[in-house]
Order: C-alpha cells, then sequence, then structure tokens
C-alpha cells in the first residue's frame, strides 16, 4: 500500500505570519497528488503544526519567535481547496514541534510499499517527518516531489532537498536534475 503525507500546508505557511511568496502555488499540485492517491486506493493523511497561546515560552518560540499556527485560528487550518479535501484523509495528526511522534507510530507496522510526502516547509518539517517515515519503515521507498514542497529561501529548499536524497529519500520534480 502507498501513502502520502501532506505536512503542513497551513495558512500561516502559505499567507500568514510565517507565509512566503509562492507557497500558494503549491496547491494544486498537492491536491493533484491527494486526488491520485486516494483514486489509486492509497491513504492520505495530513499533518498540522499546532500550538498554544504561550509558544513564545516554548523552545521552539524561543528559537523562531513568531507565533503561528496557534490551535484555534485561521493561521492552524489547512489551507484553500486542501482543507475541503482533507475530509477524505485517513488520519489528520496535530503535532507540537518539527517531526510527527504520531506519524511515525501509524506507519511502524510496516504496511507501507511507499510513503511520500510533500508540503512545508521543506527544510523543517518535511525534511523533518522524512527522516521519521525512513526510520519507522526502513522497507518502505520514501518520496519527496520538490514540486510540492518549498520554503521561503530557495537555495535553503535545494539544500533540504540534496540532504533527503543524502539520506536514500528520492526527491522528484527537481528543475535541472
Amino acid at each position: 500500500m502507498n501513502l502520502l503525507v501532506v505536512v503542513d500546508y497551513q495558512n500561516d505557511f502559505v499567507n500568514g505570519s510565517l507565509g512566503f511568496e509562492g507557497a500558494e502555488r503549491l496547491e494544486g499540485p498537492i491536491l493533484r497528488k491527494i486526488q491520485k492517491y486516494l483514486l489509486d486506493g492509497g491513504e492520505v493523511v495530513f499533518t498540522l503544526d499546532t500550538h498554544a497561546s504561550n509558544y513564545l515560552d516554548t523552545e521552539e518560540g524561543r528559537n523562531l519567535p513568531v507565533p503561528h499556527c496557534i490551535k484555534g485560528t485561521e493561521g492552524h487550518r489547512l489551507y484553500g481547496n486542501v482543507e475541503r479535501i482533507s475530509k477524505f484523509a485517513s488520519a489528520i495528526f496535530e503535532k507540537g514541534t518539527f517531526g510527527c511522534e504520531a506519524l511515525s507510530e501509524y506507519i511502524l507496522d510496516g504496511r507501507y510499499e511507499q510513503i511520500e510526502l510533500c508540503g512545508l516547509v521543506s527544510n523543517i518539517c518535511v525534511l523533518s517527518n522524512a527522516v521519521i517515515a525512513k526510520t519507522a519503515a526502513p522497507y518502505a521507498h520514501i518520496i519527496v516531489d520538490a514540486r510540492c514542497t518549498a520554503c521561503a529561501d530557495k537555495e535553503l529548499n535545494e539544500k533540504a532537498l540534496d540532504v533527503m536524497e543524502s539520506l536514500h529519500i528520492e526527491v522528484i520534480g527537481r528543475e535541472g536534475k
């Protein structure tokens, strides 16, 4: 069975407090990918970056002092039509940090032949959860589609994709490669 993990494609990362130019353009490719997985009998799960009002008092908040994805706010919600299609998800995991422990537990039983990740942001949460998938499902083929992930810094995005490739995560859809 194949699994698609849509990582943190939330308003605050697209057009909110940590949004960046170009993030909204990922919506179409992500939607098409979700639809393909569902039509092909695969599973789709979502992660939601989730913080409380005390975010600035946390370790992450001290290092990234920009409140974002506060539970119950518009910024916490999935972006655009991705939110509407999320009703077909097999699971939605809220996570308080970069990697999702519940995702690790979800894929640990080895039922997946392939796990693909997309979403935001490439150099933090997508990278972290790709490593979690690789660790929890060492015999699964792990993929990240470069057309469906990004970060504000294009050079850092490319470096993150390079790191994932070095970890034997297949990165597809890269321009010029």
